[in-house]
């Protein structure tokens, strides 16, 4: 899932309630996120600043560096790190561009200004997606595991609450017991929502499932890294998947009622379903785009010119594309990336291991 870090994953992809530290630009639960404050490049901005001469920083001094500021804004209240990770922004991109000045890194901020064409299904498969036709299609598999396990271990506790329990007593045990499973049943059938947590739980049972979620967030973070947008934080938890990325002007572009031009809506869309595309070339089924596919229609929708029903489908495959081709180039440094991820490492700690991988 994405997030923006702003005064809001994101996070983009998941699954992923807003506040003022982690906004969703969100995998589905969990890219980008989601489901994230974005800065994607001077292309991003409308009006981009004049360049700034950079100052070099060594990979020590710069990673430190990075340690602390990051730090201090986790270390904060909930309602105070939005405001501190906009104030952050500007030093963040200064110590990568500097570490990138001095050769400290070679994949922050390396790709150029994107460019939009036409995607075919054929060539989604030629970067490894799996099946085009998951992109965009529900999945029940984890609602549907939920309900059998559920069904299935209520019945079998009423059976010998019935067996054990004496007379009536057994009976009525039984009865409630049983019960409970029509309970969760109408309960996801009138307001799904209210099962995420205990869905998402009962999935996470599953290293398969765990390993989706590292993936998933996984890309985002690389992707956005790779179009020149410095993370804040990231989240694997319970119900809570996602990626930070700081700055907040695009929050209010995202989130607001500013249309957006589409040289700022290509990264926007491309980290957007980053994690949709780690998802689609190491699985069948994609289980965490409900979140990323409503941050990119929410960036669709405030593009101009106006987008048809056809142009942002095309969109859409293109920003999978486009993702799915990145994450293959540097398939060593999302492999170590997902690695750390998983191990709860700090962005620092992710980031080296970014720039650690071998060269594609």
């Amino acid at each position: 899932m994405l997030t923006v870090a702003a005064v809001r994953p994101v996070v983009v992809r998941p699954g992923r309630a807003r506040s003022k530290a982690t906004a969703s630009v969100s995998r589905a639960n969990h890219l980008l996120g989601a489901r994230r404050v974005v800065r994607v490049r001077s292309s991003v901005h409308d009006e981009p600043p004049p360049a700034a001469a950079v100052t070099p920083i060594s990979v020590t001094v710069g990673y430190a560096s990075l340690t602390k500021t990051l730090g201090a804004i986790r270390s904060l209240p909930p309602s105070e790190r939005g405001e501190a990770a906009e104030l952050a922004t500007k030093d963040v991109s200064l110590i990568l561009n500097g570490m990138k000045a001095s050769g400290g890194t070679s994949l922050w901020d390396c790709y150029p200004a994107l460019t939009r064409r036409n995607i075919f299904p054929n060539e989604l498969a030629q970067m490894g997606v799996k099946d085009a036709s998951s992109i965009g299609r529900p999945s029940d598999t984890n609602d549907f595991n939920f309900i059998v396990g559920v069904t299935l271990s209520t019945s079998l506790l009423a059976l010998i609450v019935g067996v054990t329990l004496p007379g009536d007593w057994g009976a009525f045990g039984s009865y409630i017991i049983g019960g409970s499973s029509l309970v969760v049943l109408a309960i996801g059938s009138t307001a799904p929502g209210l099962l995420k947590v205990g869905i998402d739980k009962v999935a996470r049972i599953n290293p398969e499932y765990r390993n989706r979620i590292a993936k998933h967030e996984a890309a985002h973070f690389l992707v956005g890294y790779m179009l020149g947008a410095p993370v804040a934080g990231y989240s694997l938890g319970l119900g809570t998947a996602h990626v930070d990325f700081l700055e907040a002007k695009l929050e209010r572009k995202v989130y607001g009622q500013i249309a957006i031009k589409e040289e700022t809506m290509l990264p926007l869309a491309c980290i957007s379903m980053a994690g949709v595309a780690a998802e689609a070339m190491a699985f069948d089924e994609v289980q965490g785009q409900e979140g990323d596919l409503r941050d990119l229609q929410r960036i669709l929708n405030k593009t101009e010119p106006k987008m048809s029903d056809q142009a942002q489908q095309q969109v859409t495959r293109w920003a999978v594309w486009q993702a799915a081709s990145m994450l293959k180039k540097h398939e060593k440094a999302f492999d170590a990336l997902t690695e750390k991820m998983s191990q709860g490492a700090t962005v620092a700690e992710c980031l080296q291991a970014i720039e650690a991988a071998p060269e594609p």
